[in-house]
């Protein structure tokens, strides 16, 4: 069995070495990049399950790539920064980033949120990465949503995992701390707004009235319930 890939962009050679070390010791195979133009040459030959993003890169905006790679990359992204402000982290969340680390960090740190990252990507005993609900196909594997006459609409990784866990869990109130427990990330404001994103991003793909969604509703105080019926296959 092939170990899951994990890149690693970042300029400075010392953490490029050290996140290796560690991921490689935890049963990882890893590919590390100093610049974001080699970073997106090497995702034309190969697909992986993590990339850790530094937003301080030579060549490019990490919070810019962060977002394309968000709608582009079914890869889950982990932004590593020396940012420490809460709105920088609130920003990389709304991008599309699925988790924010802020340096100086504990290597043991970055594998733990790798390892729950790749938990994450699909439930224990889920086989398929097909659900059809409501005049909907949504296809885990090339994320993408597909309409009744077959229109596609691409969903980031980070979306897709929102979108997953409704469809895991039809017609049942999800709260705030379950999301929280199944997506992984440390609960408070940020996480709430990241949630709240994606949310509305996904309302929009499935064109709902933000006003009266019926597929996603948002029961004040509690949660949210997904109402759809849903079929895997």
């Amino acid at each position: 069995m092939t170990k899951p890939l994990v890149t690693i962009l970042d300029d400075e050679p010392e953490i490029r070495n050290m996140l290796s070390e560690a991921l490689e010791e935890a049963g990882y195979r890893t590919a590390s990049f100093a610049r974001a133009t080699e970073f997106e040459a090497s995702l034309k030959t190969s697909s992986p399950e993590v990339c850790l993003v530094d937003l301080g890169l030579p060549d490019k905006d990490g919070l810019a790539l962060v977002h394309r790679l968000a709608l582009e990359s079914g890869a889950s992204i982990i932004i590593i920064s020396g940012r420490a402000q809460v709105q920088d982290k609130i920003t990389g969340l709304e991008l599309g980033a699925d988790d924010y680390i802020i340096k100086p960090f504990d290597p043991s740190e970055v594998v733990a949120r790798v390892r729950a990252r790749m938990r994450s990507v699909k439930p224990v005993g889920r086989t398929s990465d097909t659900a059809i609900f409501s005049g909907w196909t949504a296809n885990f594997e090339t994320y993408l949503l597909i309409d009744d006459e077959g229109a596609e609409v691409p969903f980031s990784h980070a979306e897709g995992e929102v979108l997953r866990l409704f469809l895991n869990n039809p017609k049942r109130l999800i709260s705030r701390v379950q999301m929280q427990e199944s997506l992984g990330g440390a609960a408070g404001e940020s996480f709430d707004r990241a949630m709240d994103v994606r949310i509305s991003r996904l309302r929009t793909k499935l064109r709902e009235d933000p006003k009266n969604p019926q597929l996603i509703k948002t029961i004040y105080g509690a949660g949210y319930i997904f109402l759809g019926d849903v079929v895997w296959s």
